[in-house]
C-alpha cells in the first residue's frame, strides 16, 4: 500500500528522458518506466522525451514527444523556448532530468521558471565513461559535477555513488538521496512456477532434466557485456567443461551481438546455447538455476542482477557485478568472486547451495512502490 504524500504547493513534475524508453526492453528502459509509473500514482508527472517512443496500452502518464531523436537534440537550443512555454501552460513546479546530459537546459529553465531542478543520475557517467576508455571522461565529469551542485535534489542508483557524489562534487549530503533501481514482484515465485519454467525450457532448447542452467543476459553490443561474454566462452567454460561430474548448460540471452560472433554456433557443441532477445526474460529467470555475471567494468546498479535475485535466481558475481546491492539483503542467494579469479568463480557454480531463498527484505528494499515512496517524500518536503 502507498504512503499518502501531500503535495506543497500543488506539486507538478515534469522529466525529461534524452532517449527512448517505450517499449521498456531493456533495464534502463525499465528503470524509467516502472519508476515513474509508480511515482506518477503518488504525484502528477508528465514525460518529455523523443518521439520515437512506442507507448503501451492504456498509459496513464502524460507524455510529451518534444525532444526528436536525431544525435543534436543534446544541444539544441530551441528546445528551452518550447519547453518554456510547456512548463508556464501546464504549471510545472519541479524539472527532473533523467542523467545530467541536459543540464544545461535544465539551468535555463530553473532559472527563468522559477522551478525546483531535480537530477536523477543512474551513473556517475565520468566514471562510466573512463571504465570504457573515452578520453574525454573527465571533461563530461566536470559537467556533470556542476550540473550535480546547481540542483536543488538529486538522486543516486546506490549508496557508493551518492557518497562519491557528496565528497567529490562538494555536495550538500541533505540535498542528496539513493534512489535505487527497482523490481515490481514483491515476492518470489512459488517452487512450481520454476519446476514449469525449467521444463518449458529443457523442452525447448533440448537440455536434459539434470542439467544446472547457468543464464546471462545483456545487450550484447556494449562494451562490458560483450568482455562479459568472452570470459564466459573462453575462460569460465573450458574450466566448466573441465569437471567430468558436472552436467550444465550455459543460456545466453540478449540482443546487438556483433556479427563477428556467428550467434555463437562454434560453441555448440560445448553446453552454450544463445538464444538472443527474448520476449519474456522472465521465464529464463524463473528457470535458471544460476545467474552468472563476470562483469568487470561499467558503472551504476546492474538492473538484470536486481532482476535475477528477484526471481529467487542464486548469482554469482564479481564485487563490481554486483554494486548497489545490500549483501545483508541477499542472504546466500548472492555469491561475490573476485575478478580474475575464474577458477574460483567456475567452482562456485558446483557447490552453490541453489535451493537457498532470497530473504523478504529484498523486496522491501527493491520495490518499486516502495522507491516512489521515498522520492515522493523527498520532492514533497524539500526546501
Amino acid at each position: 500500500m502507498y504512503l499518502l504524500c501531500m503535495p506543497k504547493n500543488k506539486i507538478n513534475i515534469a522529466v525529461i528522458v534524452p532517449y527512448k524508453v517505450y517499449p521498456a526492453k531493456m533495464g534502463g528502459q525499465k528503470g524509467i518506466a516502472f519508476f515513474y509509473d509508480h511515482l506518477n500514482r503518488l504525484l502528477p508527472v508528465t514525460i518529455i522525451s523523443t518521439n520515437d517512443n512506442l507507448l503501451p496500452e492504456n498509459y496513464s502518464i502524460n507524455f510529451t514527444p518534444l525532444l526528436g531523436h536525431s544525435k543534436w537534440r543534446y544541444i539544441n537550443p530551441q528546445l528551452f523556448f518550447k519547453l518554456k512555454k510547456l512548463i508556464h501552460k501546464t504549471g510545472v513546479t519541479h524539472l527532473i532530468l533523467e542523467h545530467p546530459y541536459y543540464g544545461w537546459l535544465g539551468q535555463l529553465l530553473k532559472w527563468s521558471c522559477k522551478l525546483k531542478l531535480v537530477i536523477h543520475s543512474h551513473n556517475i557517467e565520468g566514471l562510466r565513461f573512463k571504465s570504457l576508455g573515452r578520453w574525454w571522461w573527465g571533461l563530461l565529469l566536470n559537467y556533470e559535477k556542476i550540473t550535480h551542485r546547481k540542483a536543488d535534489l538529486n538522486f543516486f542508483i546506490h549508496d557508493e555513488d551518492r557518497e562519491f557524489a557528496v565528497r567529490k562534487f562538494r555536495l550538500e549530503s541533505s540535498r542528496c538521496f539513493t534512489i535505487t533501481y527497482g523490481f515490481e514482484l514483491t515476492q518470489a515465485p512459488t517452487p512450481e512456477e520454476k519446476i514449469r519454467a525449467k521444463q518449458d525450457i529443457c523442452n525447448s532448447y533440448n537440455i536434459v532434466k539434470e542439467a544446472r542452467i547457468l543464464l546471462f543476459n545483456g545487450t550484447l553490443d556494449y562494451f562490458p557485456n560483450r568482455k562479459a561474454l568472452d570470459i564466459i566462452l573462453d575462460v569460465l567454460n573450458p574450466m566448466l567443461m573441465a569437471k567430468k561430474d558436472l552436467v550444465y548448460s550455459i543460456i545466453i540471452c540478449g540482443s546487438n551481438l556483433p556479427s563477428n560472433y556467428n550467434n555463437l554456433m562454434d560453441y555448440r557443441d560445448k553446453n552454450i546455447i544463445y538464444a538472443g532477445f527474448v520476449k519474456d526474460i522472465t521465464l529464463f529467470y524463473k528457470a535458471a538455476d544460476i545467474f552468472i555475471n563476470p562483469v568487470t567494468d561499467g558503472g551504476g546498479i546492474k538492473t538484470k542482477v536486481v532482476e535475477a535475485l528477484g526471481y529467487d535466481l542464486s548469482v554469482i558475481s564479481t564485487p563490481d557485478g554486483a554494486t548497489g546491492i545490500p549483501l545483508n539483503l541477499t542472504g546466500s542467494k548472492l555469491k561475490l568472486i573476485s575478478v580474475n579469479d575464474w577458477q574460483g568463480f567456475a567452482d562456485e557454480v558446483v557447490r552453490l547451495d541453489i535451493k537457498a531463498t532470497i530473504p523478504m527484505d529484498f523486496y522491501h528494499h527493491f520495490y518499486w512502490g516502495r522507491i516512489a515512496e521515498g522520492a515522493a517524500d523527498c520532492i514533497t518536503n524539500a526546501e
